[in-house]
């Protein structure tokens, strides 16, 4: 049973791709890092050695894993609840959670992080659906505090190249549609992402971005807050910010509620059609 100071694997699943994630930090030195040089979903490494410099900067709390749960973690964690923040140990560490088959994103399919440690995407003007839930599977599950460029299509490739910036969900580029999957489903594969709800809202969002609503009954539903957003917002970062929450809503219903439904009124005793 976990102490107070630490987090079961079991619950931090629970956690990521939602929102409640706190920032989560693996501080696993670079031999163990480099024997597997894969990320939980949405962590970020940092160097224990320089707690001191980088704790000040860190959300009120956090969620610390190295390699077994032991030492680096608890150190780790120790100093920021020092500097009067909130912080957890995963049980067991990075170990615990690759061996009860959590989600593991390969870090050589991450892009170069900037000067703050973001990752930057580029994209087209104007979202609907690919580029509305790709970046949100990204703040998710990639990078919580990746930052997305809007711009005209005709400029995708050339602001990529002159602000370091990955483009996504334009032609001739390793981040959109192959084949029959959109981009949605190319980064749901290429980052390891293949859990039964990441699939589902994947099959969603591909009906939706490519006109094929028999391949889910929700295709639809989703089309239309879609397109009925990009007619709310003249500002695509506003847009995107209201969007997160509309796939937070998919996402949670593809996990926990699909076997759920609705009925109202009840009917009362006696009662008949």
């Amino acid at each position: 049973m976990p102490s107070y100071l630490e987090i079961t694997p079991d619950k931090l699943a629970r956690i990521i791709g939602t929102p409640n994630l706190p920032p989560l930090i693996d501080v696993r030195n670079d031999e163990d890092f480099g024997r597997d040089p894969r990320l939980i979903p949405g962590s970020i490494r940092r160097d224990f050695r320089r707690v001191i410099e980088w704790g000040p900067g860190i959300a009120e709390s956090a969620i610390i894993f190295c390699q077994r749960g032991q030492k680096l973690g608890h150190g780790v964690a120790a100093h920021l609840r020092a500097m009067g923040k909130q912080a957890e140990v995963l049980e067991g560490g990075f170990e615990a959670w690759r061996d009860t088959e959590g989600l593991l994103v390969p870090e050589g399919k991450l892009p170069v992080r900037d000067a703050n440690g973001r990752t930057v995407w580029v994209t087209r003007a104007r979202p609907k659906i690919d580029r509305i839930a790709c970046p949100w599977l990204i703040r998710r599950f990639i990078d919580p505090s990746a930052i997305f460029l809007f711009v005209p299509a005709s400029e995708v490739a050339l602001v990529g190249d002159r602000f370091a910036a990955t483009p996504f969900d334009i032609e001739d580029v390793f981040w959109s549609h192959r084949g029959e999957l959109c981009t949605f489903d190319v980064m749901v594969e290429e980052f390891c992402l293949t859990s039964a709800p990441l699939l589902h809202l994947a099959r969603i969002v591909r009906g939706a971005d490519t006109a094929r609503p028999e391949l889910a009954p929700e295709v639809a539903g989703l089309l239309a807050a879609s397109l009925g957003l990009s007619r709310m917002f003249n500002d695509d970062l506003e847009q995107l910010e209201t969007g997160l929450t509309l796939y937070d809503a998919f996402y949670r219903w593809c996990r926990d509620a699909t076997g759920e439904s609705h009925n109202w009124p009840n009917p009362k005793k006696g009662w008949r059609s």
